[in-house]
C-alpha cells in the first residue's frame, strides 16, 4: 500500500472515508478482496507472505499499512508488514494497546506506516518515529514518507477528497481520485534515495510501469448507520484491469 487518503469525522453520514492505492510488482501473487475463511476479515491477501495491505471486519475495525521508502528497506529476515494489519483485524486489543505492544518489537519489520482503528478512534504508528499518535478529526494522507508528508500526489489527493466531502459520497467518484496519472514536476519530487526516473514514475497516484504499478484501488466507507462499504478495482498488469469487488455489510455489535 503506497497511498492512503482519509477523512476522519468530517462527514455527517460517514465518520470514516478511506481511499487507498496498493502499489506492488505484478508478479507478486495476490488474491482480490474477499471474506477470509479463518477469521471474519474482508481484505485482499498477499499470497506470498499471507498478510494484507488494507482490510476491515464485521466489528467495524479498519487497518492499512504502507512501507517507508528507504534504501535497503527490505532486508532478509524482516517480518511481513502485512502481518500487522492482519493481526489487528483478527484480534481484540484496542488500537492503543495493540500499538503499545508492538512498540518494543517494531524493529522486527522494515519501515512501515500503520493506520488502524474504527469510526470512533483512529491511530497511527511508524517504526521510523516510534510515536503512538491518536488522530484528530480532519483530512489526512499517508504515502511512503512521514505522516501527512506533503508529497505532490498526497497533497493534491487530499484537496480533491476534501472537496468531495461537500456533496454526496459516491464510491466511483472517490475511485477517480486514485486513478490520476499525473507525474509531479521534478522540483516537487521528494528525495528518497532512488533514481530520478524512478522518483518520477512513483510520483503519480496511479502508477504504471512494465513490472510494477498500482495493483488495487480501494474505497472504504464506514457509515453512521453502522454499515461498511468496500470497493476495490484490481489490475492484472500494466495494460489490463481485473475484477471490481464491491461488498457492503453491517457492523455487528
Amino acid at each position: 500500500m503506497c497511498l492512503i487518503l482519509f477523512a476522519f469525522r468530517q462527514h455527517r453520514d460517514y465518520p470514516l472515508i478511506v481511499i487507498a492505492n496498493r502499489d506492488e510488482y505484478y508478479a507478486r501473487p495476490t488474491r482480490d478482496a474477499h471474506w477470509w475463511d479463518e477469521t471474519p476479515v474482508f481484505a485482499g491477501r498477499d499470497l506470498e507472505a499471507g498478510g494484507t495491505w488494507l482490510g476491515t471486519n464485521r466489528r467495524g475495525r479498519f487497518a492499512a499499512v504502507t512501507n517507508v521508502r528507504e534504501p535497503g528497506g527490505m532486508k532478509p529476515g524482516k517480518k511481513s508488514r502485512g502481518a500487522l494489519t492482519q493481526s489487528f483485524l483478527s484480534g481484540d486489543a484496542t488500537p492503543e494497546t495493540f500499538l503499545q505492544e508492538l512498540n518494543p518489537h517494531d524493529r522486527d519489520y522494515a519501515g512501515f506506516n500503520l493506520l488502524l482503528g474504527d469510526a470512533q478512534d483512529l491511530w497511527f504508528y511508524s517504526n521510523r518515529d516510534h510515536g503512538i499518535r491518536g488522530i484528530d478529526p480532519g483530512v489526512y494522507g499517508i504515502s511512503n514518507g512521514t505522516f501527512d508528508e506533503p508529497w505532490p500526489k498526497l497533497s493534491s489527493g487530499k484537496q480533491e477528497l476534501a472537496a468531495m466531502l461537500e456533496g454526496e459520497i459516491i464510491a466511483a467518484d472517490l475511485m477517480e481520485i486514485l486513478t490520476d496519472h499525473q507525474v509531479a514536476q521534478d522540483h516537487e519530487l521528494p528525495q528518497t534515495g532512488v533514481s530520478l526516473d524512478i522518483e518520477r514514475m512513483l510520483s503519480s497516484r496511479f502508477i504504471r510501469s512494465p513490472e510494477y504499478g498500482t495493483r488495487a484501488c480501494s474505497v472504504v466507507t464506514i457509515g453512521a448507520d453502522k454499515h461498511i462499504s468496500f470497493s476495490e478495482q484490481n489490475s492484472l498488469d500494466a495494460e489490463h484491469s481485473g475484477n471490481l469487488i464491491q461488498e457492503t455489510f453491517e457492523i455487528l455489535t
